[in-house]
């Protein structure tokens, strides 16, 4: 049976420069995938980056003119904002963060690991988390996407 014509028109490149982290790639792009279809997303090529400490601080550094190191890094280079026009959307998440905080936390890096990518591309599809109000919607998304699709309780686990 062909993959359904939503599926088709998102493209998801994924690269790992950080070899600590099992990453199983099929469900990574089934996790983009379906954040994409959540909202309504048709056409959309998501390009992920999974780096170490080093490289997402010099990034920040480089981006946001912050010289800590973070889970993720995520921008909207689409050439046209419209809902319907096709996006391009870029993350670079922490794999070595991820390693620690899912030890510190008790869950596999593997959900952490799709924590970033799915905290990253809500950014992109509007979420903010500057407030704790909005901190507490787009965390409580998360963990809604996560749990369907098979991570379990990521973010909110820590309460």
């Amino acid at each position: 049976m062909a993959p359904a014509k939503q599926d088709q028109d998102i493209t998801v490149h994924i690269a790992g420069n950080f070899k600590e982290i099992e990453v199983r790639l099929p469900e990574l792009r089934k996790l983009v995938k379906a954040i994409c279809k959540r909202f309504k997303l048709s056409k959309a090529m998501v390009s992920i980056a999974i780096v170490d400490d080093a490289r997402i601080r010099k990034l920040n550094s480089r981006f946001l003119n912050r010289k800590s190191t973070t889970d993720c890094l995520s921008f909207d280079l689409s050439d046209s904002k419209g809902p319907k026009s096709p996006k391009l959307f870029e993350l670079i998440v922490n794999g070595e963060m991820a390693v620690r905080q899912a030890n510190m936390r008790g869950h596999s890096s593997e959900a952490e690991l799709a924590l970033y990518i799915t905290h990253g591309l809500l950014h992109n599809f509007g979420f903010d988390d500057s407030t704790e109000s909005q901190a507490r919607k787009m965390h409580d998304t998360e963990d809604k996407i996560l749990q369907q699709l098979g991570y379990g309780l990521v973010y909110n686990k820590r309460k």
